[in-house]
């Protein structure tokens, strides 16, 4: 459905204005369909992010400032998130022996079976749902990335 239709805006004051709003929009309801996929797993899209990235440093641990670093959203108060995630026992904190301040964060069996089955699940969902070719999810990023500079 085009974005003139979703939001009922006949007119917008320029094409880059629309698109805009259109990636807004479209974010939003991105977000959405996400949150749907997490409810069942009790967990947030910050959260799955965090798990995300402590897979891919496994078995290393990763501290907080890496985490903060490479997440998706930069609004995140990661030393929440990963609190959370420890109540939950998908993490576990360590202080660092090279570094006394610095906090060493891991995934636990428990964290990596969960990141794993949910990975799969939003696996499965992104095909159902894939509908632009690879040329236009290229050129999606292409221009994404002119967008930000």
């Amino acid at each position: 459905m085009k974005i003139e239709e979703e939001i009922k805006q006949k007119k917008f004051s320029s094409e880059f204005q629309k698109s805009v709003i259109n990636i807004l929009f479209t974010a939003s309801w991105l977000s959405g369909e996400h949150h749907q996929l997490f409810k069942p797993y009790g967990i947030s899209m910050q959260q799955f992010n965090i798990l995300r990235i402590l897979r891919g440093q496994h078995p290393n641990p990763a501290p907080l400032k890496l985490l903060t670093e490479r997440m998706i959203d930069k609004m995140s108060n990661t030393s929440r998130l990963v609190e959370k995630l420890y109540q939950k026992e998908l993490v576990e904190r360590k202080v660092c022996g090279d570094n006394r301040r610095q906090i060493d964060i891991t995934l636990t069996d428990k964290g990596m079976q969960l990141i794993n089955a949910v990975s799969e699940e939003m696996d499965k969902e992104m095909k159902k749902k894939q509908i632009l070719t690879a040329d236009e999810a290229k050129e999606l990023n292409r221009l994404l990335d002119k967008m930000r500079g």
